[in-house]
């Protein structure tokens, strides 16, 4: 699977085209990149291995971000606690067994194989991609809520996939195709935990996803590794709730603190063997599980150094949001290189909004 995205994501030459394929077409406009965080300035020196958040200020920050996804759910309802015993036995029966969990999430299907073959070229036919995109209805209001998100737009506001593909250009289709790719589809007809929770941790994901990208060069990591890091972060949260709606009884709300304190670690590894069935590289993977348990001193790789930080600044970000945090609190970027903290301002909701 990695191999095949890498070729989609970053056009490189496709293989001999079956017979029967249609090809490229018109060469588009000229590509307008999709807004992002600002990368680190050119030539900087990469961070320090040692500079991070204190664990003090991961403690803090990691408990404030479960307390917003869980604490409106938080109950001590009778069985609770067995319930949420139930959960995490099961998470963490699928860490240790060969079985990664990735078939219990939800992929998007349908029109994205084909937008990203479409794509894999330097040149496509915009028409017959605005075709593709018209038949999916999440496509033709993601497509179009980044068109009018565009630092470029201007005036009157996109409201047609032609020009919502034009406006894109065919860079900012590929990065927004891929993201599709792999988004989890919210079944909000699913439990309560699924239906309020869901939507918070993807967004998370896709923040992580495109900062990690941009700082991927000043910590000697391949970009498109780096965006897939981010991407699969959150899949073993995402397991994780579809398992808290079954053993909850009743709409039983589970979340409690002791609770959370253990499931983030076991979604973790559950998340590094989703990586591994996908068949990202090795570094994704090992990057996962060296979040699993971060103390002071401890070795990582450099992966596990850009995931870590990215992770813990997005959260800061989605809490100031909430009013949970306040971003002039200065002791929260305590540790943060600088190439890193100044993407804290362009870290921003990729997603539909959430409740």
């Amino acid at each position: 699977m990695y191999q095949w995205l890498k070729r989609m994501i970053l056009g490189a030459s496709p293989p001999e085209t079956p017979a029967g394929a249609t090809g490229a077409a018109v060469a588009p406009a000229p590509a307008a990149a999709p807004p992002a965080a600002p990368s680190p300035a050119p030539g900087a020196d990469r961070p320090d291995p040692g500079t991070a958040p204190s664990y003090q200020q991961k403690e803090r920050i990691d408990t404030a971000y479960a307390d917003w996804l869980f604490g409106g759910w938080r109950a001590d309802a009778p069985g609770t606690a067995a319930a949420e015993a139930r959960v995490l036995e099961s998470l963490n029966a699928i860490a240790r067994s060969q079985h990664s969990g990735a078939d219990l999430m939800r992929r998007m299907p349908g029109v994205v194989p084909q937008l990203l073959q479409s794509l894999r070229s330097e040149t496509f036919s915009g028409a017959d991609i605005a075709r593709k995109i018209s038949s999916d209805v999440v496509m033709v209001a993601e497509v179009i809520r980044l068109a009018n998100s565009s630092a470029l737009v201007s005036g009157q506001p996109v409201t047609s996939v032609q020009n919502a593909v034009l406006v894109i250009g065919q860079e900012g289709l590929r990065q927004l195709v891929t993201s599709v790719a792999f988004r989890p589809i919210i079944d909000f007809n699913a439990g309560p935990h699924t239906r309020r929770i869901a939507p918070r941790i993807w967004d998370h994901a896709e923040r992580c996803a495109h900062t990690c990208r941009k700082l991927a060069p000043a910590f000697g990591v391949e970009p498109l590794d780096a965006f897939l890091a981010g991407l699969v972060l959150n899949a073993g949260l995402m397991v994780s709730l579809g398992m808290m709606d079954r053993h909850g009884q009743d709409g039983q709300r589970l979340g409690s603190a002791a609770f959370t304190a253990r499931l983030m670690p076991a979604a973790r590894l559950v998340a590094s063997g989703i990586a591994k069935e996908w068949r990202f590289p090795d570094g994704v993977s090992q990057a996962l599980t060296e979040q699993v348990a971060v103390r002071k001193g401890a070795a990582m790789s450099d992966m596990g150094r850009l995931l870590a930080q990215v992770e813990y600044l997005c959260k800061v970000k989605m809490l100031a949001e909430q009013g949970k945090v306040s971003a002039q609190d200065k002791g929260l970027f305590d540790g943060l290189p600088a190439g890193v903290q100044a993407c804290y301002a362009g870290i921003v909701k990729t997603s539909a909004a959430y409740q």
